[in-house]
């Protein structure tokens, strides 16, 4: 049984400045919601009460929410948000959870993140190259922006996953939660 003292300073010190560096981008991605709730709302306003809707406003409302929902995903990994069976989660013992976590980083996380990335950059690169635009509206925007959200995310995600896969060895090693 590993006690804390196997743990290198370095160790902890990888796992909180990655966890700052997530603190940090999630938090500053939070405030897509702002630049959201506003084009929202004029596009309400211009089409209701002056009966001009715009043709700009549903293309960049569904950018935006795309955009802060993708790239709060590694927020949300970090502070223990996305989906798990709770029930028969909180019964098992730090150990376990660690061995569980460290195990589907290794075979399902990181490898699906890996093939995101190499399959959503190709696709962000091509449309970058071409110039793609969109089809749905008369402004049709550029779509690169938008398709490059996803390697973006693939990488944030990776990076907090680092992070995710050392504090699961951490409680697969000393039978604790990490902090």
């Amino acid at each position: 049984m590993a006690d804390v003292e196997d743990f290198p300073p370095l160790y902890y010190k990888i796992i909180r400045g990655i966890d700052t560096f997530t603190e940090w981008t999630g938090k500053a991605v939070a405030w897509l919601c702002v630049p959201l709730a506003i084009v929202v709302f004029w596009e309400v306003v211009a089409r209701y009460f002056f009966g001009k809707p715009t043709i700009w406003a549903y293309d960049m409302s569904y950018m935006l929410y795309a955009a802060l929902f993708m790239l709060g995903a590694h927020y949300a990994l970090l502070r223990g948000a996305h989906i798990r069976t709770d029930m028969l989660w909180e019964k098992f013992s730090d150990r376990t959870k660690g061995k569980i976590d460290f195990y589907a980083f290794i075979l399902f996380f990181f490898p699906g993140m890996i093939l995101l990335l190499g399959s959503s950059w190709d696709d962000a690169w091509q449309a970058f190259t071409l110039g793609e635009r969109g089809e749905q509206t008369a402004w049709r925007p550029l779509l690169w922006p938008l398709k490059s959200l996803v390697p973006v995310t693939a990488v944030l995600l990776m990076i907090q996953g680092t992070s995710e896969i050392m504090k699961s060895w951490f409680a697969m090693r000393t039978g604790r939660a990490f902090e």
